[in-house]
């Protein structure tokens, strides 16, 4: 989701420097080549990334499986660098980008199964395209950030106002 939103105005992820910082952020770990090639092949996976994460369910099934086809994904558990096992679909010397969209299909194939779909949404400000993840008990995460809620929020408050005024 992360990456996908990087791509967002501002775009966050245009130097090495914010690709170190995203991959440190999100703990990967494998092979890294720290060249333009690898920048450029994460920021053009966002677009397919945002069609992914924003499909209906059918149509998620199917992107899910184009990309772990293409990548010829063969999940298997590992355990390393203090992790506890967990799976890994392709090597950990496959390019990064190619690994990213592998561990992004595969999160989504449970997030599928369980028909769980509704709780990956668009940011509801109309500034604003970032994806929001709702992990919420009652499903009501409207907004990506802070930022963006605190903003309508104000937003609405000063309507009110004028409205009270007017």
């Amino acid at each position: 989701m992360a990456l996908v939103n990087s791509g967002e105005e501002p775009d966050t992820l245009t130097t090495m420097e914010q690709l170190d910082a995203w991959y440190a952020e999100h703990e990967f770990t494998g092979r890294r080549d720290h060249d333009a090639a690898e920048l450029d092949a994460l920021r053009a996976l966002r677009p397919t990334l945002r069609e992914l994460l924003t499909a209906e369910r059918d149509d998620a099934a199917e992107l899910v499986n184009a990309l772990l086809a293409e990548a010829q994904a063969v999940p298997q558990l590992r355990r390393h660098d203090g992790l506890d096992w967990h799976i890994h679909a392709v090597p950990s010397d496959a390019p990064l980008a190619h690994r990213v969209a592998v561990e992004a299909a595969m999160a989504m194939i449970d997030v599928i199964r369980s028909d769980e779909l509704s709780r990956l949404t668009v940011c509801v400000d109309d500034r604003c395209e970032c994806l929001v993840l709702d992990l919420s008990r009652n499903r009501s995460r409207r907004y990506c950030s802070t930022t963006c809620a605190n903003r309508n929020a104000v937003a609405a408050y000063r309507a009110r106002g004028r409205q009270s005024a007017g």
